[in-house]
This record gives structure tokens, sequence and C-alpha cells, in this order.
């Protein structure tokens, strides 16, 4: 819409520019003729009869320029000589000097200049048709010239020019016209911009909502050629992306069905052994691998867990969790409170939150929480621990990997919280990053984007 104002507005400036030199070249032009055509015919005249002849000449209604003669009657046309060319952009007096001089020769003087007189010293020349109507509405604007002719007996005589100071002026019919094709130019575009980005901006708004929904909507397919190319591309990869989901749901169930089926058995034999110190080490390799078992399917469960998204009370939640773990003897504060609820999956983000703060208590001895609200809530989990190596600090989230230092599975666990934990916060929008503290000790930083 700006790119249509600012042409149509060049267009006018080209369109006015273009007048004003027309109006400008054709006053000169004929005012240069009327003044030329009435000195030739007063130029054979003695002093009576060309005084006579300019007292009818200054008269409001008089005859024609080129009609009057000594006595009043008609007089044929004197010749005049030819005319200089009229530059586009001139000096006015100066060019209307050049035309008179070369209409009426050498032995003719002529000298114009500007004058604020309102009242016409001898001859006034009319203005042309394509300015005299401008004229009345313009007064104020008017200028006036006289133009002194002195003949080569030595008489002189004057006359009046009154021209509006840029030529005539834009009718304003086009002025009309120009602005109807402006507002008809901004509907269509307008019109025509709406067709292109609404579809845009669904199609942004579902790729925003695939990892954040597990069966989001089907795009519409409208709009132009392209768009209904991208939108169906859209579906279809959607299409294959829930029937993936779907397939892993099954095979997911298959998994833990067949995977706790023998974990019981290998439970219920250890039962009947007779060698208490046996008995507990099988049963301590047990309950590791069934909780690798469980922390794997959590990972691999990921967007299809069926949680709807909702708003949440995130300090009530972030008390639950240090609740949780104050009673198990951990050293767990939180400081700072969100402004407002979270649209987000509540057992979702508890999880994440769970698996940040047993690291932190399990590797740093204790954890603390700093909440800070604004354009994003930001959870940072603070411990006092040895913190990580800088090489280290992105493959932490790497599924089942885990430090040098931690290889022992009492204290290193099973690789899988902080990988479960990025997982929950890129499913919300958000991050989750790892960070040394100058202190000593590591900050994981959880961002989760508010919805607008």
């Amino acid at each position: 819409m700006a790119a249509v104002l600012l042409a149509q507005a060049a267009g006018l400036a080209l369109i006015a520019e273009e007048r004003e030199g027309f109006v400008r070249q054709s006053s000169v032009r004929e005012w240069s003729r009327r003044i030329a055509e009435t000195t030739l015919m007063l130029q054979p005249m003695d002093a009576a009869e060309r005084a006579a002849a300019v007292s009818r000449l200054s008269a409001p209604h008089g005859p024609p320029l080129h009609h009057l003669g000594p006595d009043g009657a008609r007089t044929a046309r004197a010749p005049l000589r030819g005319f200089v060319p009229v530059p586009l952009l001139s000096d006015f007096e100066q060019t209307l000097k050049e035309q008179l001089r070369a209409a009426l020769g050498p032995a003719y003087d002529v000298d114009v200049a500007r004058t604020a007189d309102p009242a016409p010293p001898a001859i006034p020349l009319p203005l042309p048709f394509y300015e005299a109507h401008e004229l009345a509405a313009h007064q104020g604007n008017a200028q006036r010239y006289d133009v002194t002719v002195r003949f080569p007996d030595g008489d002189t005589i004057v006359y009046r020019i009154t021209r509006m100071p840029r030529g005539a002026l834009l009718p304003r019919n086009l002025l009309f016209n120009l602005i109807l094709l402006v507002l008809i130019l901004v509907l269509a575009l307008y019109v025509s911009a709406r067709n292109i980005t609404r579809p845009l901006s669904a199609l942004a708004r579902a790729a925003d909502s695939v990892g954040r929904d597990a069966r989001p909507e089907r795009l519409p397919e409208r709009g132009a050629r392209e768009l209904r190319d991208a939108a169906h591309a859209f579906n279809t990869m959607q299409d294959r992306l829930r029937r993936y989901l779907d397939s892993r749901s099954r095979v997911l169930a298959a998994m833990s069905h067949d995977l706790k089926t023998p974990l019981t058995r290998l439970r219920l034999q250890v039962e009947t052994l007779e060698d208490p110190s046996l008995q507990e080490r099988i049963g301590r390799q047990l309950d590791e691998m069934e909780s690798m078992v469980h922390q794997a399917l959590a990972l691999f469960r990921g967007l299809d867990d069926g949680e709807a998204a909702a708003p949440l009370d995130v300090n009530a939640l972030l008390a639950r969790v240090q609740e949780q773990f104050t009673e198990m003897g951990a050293d767990v504060t939180v400081s700072g409170r969100a402004l407002q609820p979270l649209v987000g999956k509540a057992q979702a983000l508890k999880r994440c939150l769970t698996n940040l703060v047993a690291n932190a208590v399990k590797f740093g001895t204790r954890a603390r929480i700093l909440v800070e609200d604004g354009a994003a809530l930001t959870i940072r989990v603070r411990d006092a621990g040895p913190g990580i190596p800088a090489d280290e600090l992105e493959r932490v989230f790497e599924p089942f990997y885990r430090l040098e230092s931690s290889r022992n599975r009492d204290s290193g666990g099973t690789g899988l919280g902080l990988s479960i934990a990025r997982d929950i916060a890129e499913a919300h929008g958000g991050s989750l990053t790892l960070a040394n503290l100058p202190q000593g000790g590591l900050e994981a930083t959880l961002t989760l984007p508010r919805r607008r």
C-alpha cells in the first residue's frame, strides 16, 4: 500500500511539473503574440490615434486586440517575426522579454518588471483560457508584471500581465480520479495480501504446534496454488508423523509388557534364593534394570504422552517438588514467583523439574531454585557440586550418556534424566541449558515461553 501511495504521489508530481512547463510555455507564447500584434497594430498610428486606441483597449470589455483600428474599425493582423523556443524551466521575465524582442525586432525596446500595483496602467492582458478559471479562486497568489514597449518614434506603451505563481493548478477531477484509483488499488492489494498472509499465518501456527500437540488439526488447503501445495505437504507430514507415533505407541506397549514379565519372574526367583548376600546383589541389579526400563519408556514416549496442555500454577508445582525432596531429607529452596499461570503439561513439567532437582541434590548436595518471570518464564536450578567440564555440557543431554566420574550406577543413574528434561522443555517450545557457575556449582536454566 505504501508503494502504491508513493507511486501515485510521484506520478502526480510528474504530471504537475509537466503541466506547469506546458502552461508556462503556452502562456509566454500567447502573451508575446498578443503584445506583438497590438504593438505592430499601434505602430503606424500618430500620437492622438494611438492614445485613443489605447484608451479603448484599456476598457474592461474592449474589442479584441488584433481587430482594433484607429477609428474602431477592424484591421488586418500585422505580420509577426519568429518566436524563440521557450525553455521548460526558466525565468519568466527574461523569457518573455526574449520572446517579444524576437517577435518585434531590434527597433523596439522591451522591458518586463514585476509590480505590486493592482491597478493596470495601460492595456491589461487577460489570462489564457487554461489559467483564467483558476485566477478567480486564487487572486491572493497572483503575480503582476508590467511589460513596457518603446516604439521606434520614442513613444511607450505599458501592458499588464497577471499570472498564477506556478502556472495553472491541477484539475480537481484529476485529483479525484487519482484518489479513487489509490483507494481501489489499496482495497485490491489488501484483499490479495490477506489471501496470502492468512494461509501463511495458519501454516506458521500449525508448524509451531508440532511438538506441542500430538494430534494437531489438519491445515485447510486454500489460497494460491503454491500455498495449497505447502498446506498439502504439511498435512502429509502430519499424517506420517501421526502414523509413526501410533506405531511407536504400540511398540512401546508391547515392549513394556514383554520387559516387565521376565523381570517379575526373575524377582520371584530371587526371592527363593537362600543366600541373602546374593539375593540382595541380584535384587539391586533387578531394581536398576527396572528403573532403566521405566526411564527408557518415559524417554521414548516423548510427545505422545496423552496429556493436554492447560493453564497451571507454577508456584504450586514448585512447592510440591520442594516438599517431595524435603521429605526425603534433601536441601531444596525456592525463591521468586511466577506472576501468572503457564500453559503447559503439568505432569511433564513436574517430571522435568524433578529430574533437574534430583541431579542437583545427587551431584551437588543441594538445590537452589530461582524463578524469573517476564516475556518468558525462566527457572534456574543451582547446586554446590563440582560442575561439569565445558566440553561435556552438551553431551550430558545425550541418552544413556554419563560422565566418567559417574560411571557407577549407584550414583551416576541411567543417563536419561537430562535427556528427558530437555525433550519436555522443547515440547513446550522452550529450552534447557547447563552452565558452570563462577563461584562453583552447576546451573540448569529452563526457559518456557508464554503463549500469546
